[in-house]
């Protein structure tokens, strides 16, 4: 084997270092914006003024023109109004960051397998083959289909990181979950930003189940006012707005996603940072009300609560507070649902979600 050996330049090396400096930072930045390029790009060059990362030599436009030439960031089309967007390369690599900064924090045990006690061809190689994802061991590559993908496109037998398939795997068990997310206006409300977290959480659960549980099903579901589905790659465009918290629609919602999954294995994780305040009527229009625990909209919440218990679908809830107003009606709502439930702070979510989600794989009876 030949190597090839380069004059090592400092100047290069410290502007790689701070390129990716910077893109952790623009990454963490989105998340704030929820999305927007530009503003998160003034936010930086804000940051670098004050720690003196950009000069006559290395302007943020060198920095945007990196992004955009490396698929991160899509330039602005000719349209009026029209914005630089998120590429899908970006949208990958946002998730990428956020699993592993969620997984810096958790213990070293608290990392997973979907195991199961019983014996079985889990992990058995198939014919099938998928593009390659972050995480996927090399070992797995279809080189045949990878060469070839290549060639279409280049003409050339030179892989680009598009190019490469792996071989599917069969799974020991597969889960079908719905992760609910609190837009309501309290969730940044006194100026404390919890939806930021929270979104950090839903991102990280995205990746880890595309690229360690291909074969699960994840759902995304928003409730503030009423519910709605989004799909994953709108999560970092996901904003709080002056909602109200109708606990009821969102689990209403995810149920009836569930309903229709075919995985044995069927869960609802929550976040959430308050009482619920509003509930849908009959006719569609909305009662709303946030003065205490509102007793009606309560016991419909608990109703729907049971009705997730009835169908076998547990609830993991997560409590961005430790109000004790609210811890009342959690432990009600949990008791109901035969669920569980854990109380933190914004800071400390990230890692009960996921620690959470992988145990709770590996208990699968």
């Amino acid at each position: 084997m030949d190597s090839r050996y380069t004059r090592f330049d400092p100047e290069l090396a410290r502007l790689g270092e701070l390129l990716a400096k910077l893109e952790r930072i623009f990454h963490e930045l989105l998340l704030f914006t929820d999305g927007d390029v530009d503003a998160a790009l003034e936010h930086l060059e804000r940051i670098g003024a004050r720690y003196r990362w950009f000069n006559a030599q290395f302007t943020i436009d060198d920095f945007r023109r990196w992004l955009e030439r490396r698929g991160i960031v899509q330039p602005a089309g000719g349209g009026a109004g029209a914005r630089p967007t998120l590429g899908a390369r970006g949208e990958r690599a946002l998730r990428n960051q956020a699993l592993e900064t969620i997984f810096q924090g958790l213990r070293p045990d608290a990392k997973g397998d979907h195991r199961t006690r019983a014996p079985g061809a889990g992990g058995e190689r198939t014919s099938e083959t998928r593009p390659w994802q972050f995480g996927d061991p090399t070992g797995a590559i279809d080189f045949n289909r990878s060469f070839g993908n290549a060639f279409a496109r280049s003409g050339s037998f030179q892989l680009g990181e598009d190019d490469l398939e792996v071989f599917e795997t069969e799974h020991n068990t597969s889960c079908a979950t719905v992760l609910l997310l609190d837009i309501s206006h309290s969730m940044i409300l006194y100026g404390e930003d919890r939806i930021t977290p929270a979104k950090r959480v839903a991102l990280a659960l995205c990746e880890l189940i595309k690229s360690r549980y291909p074969k699960d099903s994840l759902h995304v579901v928003l409730f503030g006012d009423d519910a709605r589905e989004v799909a994953v790659a709108d999560l970092p465009y996901v904003g709080a707005g002056p909602y109200h918290t109708n606990t009821r629609e969102g689990l209403r919602r995810a149920r009836e996603i569930l309903r229709r999954a075919k995985s044995a294995n069927k869960q609802i994780l929550m976040i959430t940072d308050g009482k619920p305040s509003a509930l849908t009527e009959p006719d569609g229009t909305i009662y709303k009300n946030p003065m205490g625990l509102d007793r009606r909209v309560v016991n419909k919440t608990l109703e729907e609560a049971g009705q997730c218990r009835r169908l076998g679908i547990p609830i993991t809830t997560f409590m961005l507070t430790q109000d004790p107003s609210l811890v009342d009606f959690v432990e009600r709502f949990t008791a109901e649902n035969h669920g569980r439930a854990f109380y933190s702070s914004a800071d400390d979510i990230s890692s009960f979600v996921l620690v959470d989600y992988v145990r709770n794989r590996r208990r699968r009876g």
